[in-house]
């Protein structure tokens, strides 16, 4: 009798225990706070799966993988040429477009950054800083940047240049990158001059930035015939001065806006790609690629 009840209570012993290592970790109702994070802490441990040499070497290689796709992406594709057409570097007869948009941002800017971010395509915005003397003028500059769009400097209050002296000239210029360095955390790397005239003095204020000095080969909403999205569309694409590299001007205007997908999509299916700026070589990155 006694060996019989010594088995049983041997074999109880043994069913508890393994019922008790096959169970997962429960909340007993009525626990204490400390039971509670105890056992908070006891299922984190559980459910916590061990790195391994594996999945660390392999996370290391799609970082550089990642870096080194950056870099690749960052070496400039476009030069611009002495008539401020853009071109290929390596493939000079590509069909491209340059899209520019001065006079920012006055009442439309975001939303011409908003149409080419859904057409999936890039423009400079240049910018004057009599547009940005408000906070809020401030935070839709910053959102245009966060969207992908590079700034580029107009001067600070649109004045030409040719008519200031040359300290005039280098605070218009100057202060309006502080500025804009200021809102997003980068100076520009273009610049163009109010009506496009430069001086020597500007040329060289601009070189000492370390920005491309740039104009363009054809626009026309400024012009009363074109100020309509119809007959502004029609001659931004049919213009007989459309051709390759051809670097656009636009402006911030509601007229300019509304046409401002017709565009895009008139050129495209004229098979013009539309290039992106960031790909331009400017002085800037041509620095950082020789370091």
């Amino acid at each position: 009798m006694l060996k019989k009840t010594l088995f049983f209570m041997i074999s109880a012993s043994i069913i508890l225990a393994g019922c008790g290592a096959s169970e997962e970790v429960q909340k007993p109702n009525g626990t204490s706070e400390v039971d509670k994070e105890q056992v908070q802490r006891q299922e984190k441990t559980a459910d916590k799966k061990p790195e391994t040499k594996d999945t660390v070497a392999g996370d290391d290689s799609s970082e550089e993988a990642k870096e080194s796709e950056e870099v690749v992406q960052a070496a400039p594709q476009y030069v611009m040429n002495s008539d401020f057409s853009i071109q290929n570097i390596e493939n000079p007869d590509e069909k491209i477009v340059l899209l520019t948009i001065d006079d920012a941002p006055d009442k439309h800017a975001l939303e011409m950054a908003k149409t080419l971010k859904d057409l999936n395509v890039k423009a400079i915005f240049f910018v004057n800083s009599h547009f940005l003397d408000t906070p809020e003028e401030g935070e839709v500059l910053k959102e245009i940047h966060q969207m992908g769009f590079p700034i580029g400097n107009h001067t600070y209050s649109h004045k030409s240049l040719r008519e200031l002296s040359e300290e005039q000239q280098r605070k218009e210029i100057i202060d309006l990158n502080d500025r804009v360095e200021e809102l997003i955390g980068e100076r520009p790397q273009f610049f163009r001059a109010p009506f496009g005239m430069n001086t020597d003095y500007s040329k060289q204020v601009a070189a000492d930035e370390k920005m491309l000095l740039m104009n363009w080969t054809y626009g026309y909403d400024w012009e009363k015939n074109y100020q309509s999205k119809e007959a502004l569309a029609d001659i931004m694409v049919n213009t007989p001065l459309l051709r390759n590299g051809a670097n656009l001007l636009m402006h911030d205007r509601q007229w300019t806006s509304a046409a401002l997908g017709d565009i895009v999509k008139g050129l495209q299916n004229k098979g013009f790609k539309i290039v992106d700026p960031m790909q331009i070589e400017t002085p800037a990155n041509k620095e950082t690629a020789a370091q």
